[in-house]
């Protein structure tokens, strides 16, 4: 029996590969992002006993009222944007889940969605699903920033939806308040919705406060915003998130999310909703504790022959290897994790065409032991 692929440019994501590559090489493993420490002692708790207390069986499909409840207090504390729990808020089985449906729900056959390279790999398969196109825009290296008017040269009558990501996956970019004008001149008075990636939300640097679209009334009418808890509570595993939309978006959205995952790992939600009203202080801390580690890390590589370029949010380093290798990440990547004992992720697969920059990506969402014996054979390169 023969199948016609639905996505036959894809393959086994980067991430699994360089992950296995790890393991079988006994490589400090610098690719996939992930934390290798674990949640706060506090949220473990509150999950046994969630389970404990029998909150073991279905969710509500929209995610449960605690947690929502405990998302919109958050929303407007850290955005100035009040939301409604019952009608604005869904919670999802973690924010690959959300970004789907958000695609699924408002995208057409014949529809654009502008994406920006280097992207988050899992963006251009559920466009293309849709019978859909993923016009890309490339980013301007070696900054990662917007260039506004290549945006609007990219948009037509067809464009549907401008997908951002802030803090940026893999670079680390942030969107500033000009950014966020730009888009809102550009989408105003159109029908083109804005899906707005913001998984890193918490964890933005150097004092700088994170630009989401909540913040601008224009936008947040049109946007559906997507959050993880996996990225701020270093429970990459438990796979819940959520996504914060007006209601005549939610509405959409919900249709395809009660038929793709239903609802989401009911123990972790009521964990969530019990942490996030009693210990508020872990996500307006997070900033902090990642630019510990961040700067730790860039000192650690400082003799290292890499050249390092700016994090200004995420957790996520962006290192040249021009002075180590002339070839492309690709190779680099696998020739680093085979001889050098480190993985990490070239930039290729997240772009449609590939600018032949020397640029790897490494997480530094790691103990001060991983970063240390990683940092010490990257030196010996």
């Amino acid at each position: 029996m023969t199948v016609e692929s639905k996505l036959p440019k894809v393959g086994t994501t980067i991430f699994s590969v360089m992950s296995h590559l790890a393991v079988q090489h006994k490589a400090v493993n610098l690719g996939q992002g992930f934390p290798d420490f674990e949640p706060p002692q506090a949220l473990r708790d509150a999950i046994d006993r969630a389970m404990s207390n029998g909150f073991n069986q279905y969710a509500s499909s929209i995610g449960t009222v605690a947690l929502r409840e405990q998302i919109a207090l958050k929303t407007a504390r850290l955005y100035a944007h009040k939301i409604s729990p019952e009608s604005d808020v869904t919670v999802t089985s973690g924010a690959t889940e959300a970004l789907f449906a958000a695609i699924a729900a408002l995208v057409r056959a014949g529809d654009e969605v502008i994406v920006f390279d280097p992207a988050y790999d899992s963006y251009e398969p559920a466009i293309d699903l849709q019978g859909a196109r993923a016009v890309h825009v490339p980013l301007t290296v070696p900054s990662f920033s917007i260039d506004w008017q290549r945006v609007r040269d990219a948009t037509t009558p067809k464009t549907r939806m401008i997908l951002i990501n802030s803090p940026h996956n893999p670079s680390g970019a942030v969107l500033s308040s000009a950014d966020l004008e730009e888009l809102a001149a550009i989408v105003r008075d159109t029908p083109i919705v804005v899906l707005s990636d913001e998984v890193y939300e918490h964890i933005v640097y150097d004092g700088a406060a994170h630009e989401s679209v909540l913040r601008h009334p224009e936008l947040a009418a049109r946007s559906i915003v997507v959050s993880s808890f996996g990225k701020t509570f270093h429970c990459t595993g438990w796979k819940v998130g959520y996504a914060v939309a007006p209601p005549h978006l939610s509405a959409e959205f919900r249709k395809v999310h009660q038929y793709l995952t239903f609802s989401t790992f009911h123990p972790a939600q009521a964990a969530f909703a019990e942490f996030l009203a009693s210990t508020p202080e872990h996500y307006l801390e997070l900033s902090s504790f990642y630019q510990a580690k961040r700067d730790r890390f860039r000192s650690l590589l400082a003799p290292s022959r890499l050249t390092l370029l700016d994090v200004p949010g995420g957790y996520f380093q962006l290192v040249d290897y021009s002075a180590i290798r002339d070839e492309d990440d690709l190779a680099f990547c696998e020739w680093l994790v085979k001889e050098g004992g480190v993985a990490a992720i070239p930039l290729t697969p997240f772009y449609e065409k590939a600018p032949g920059t020397r640029l790897v990506r490494l997480c530094f969402a790691k103990s001060d032991a991983t970063m240390d014996a990683a940092a010490e054979r990257l030196c010996k390169l």
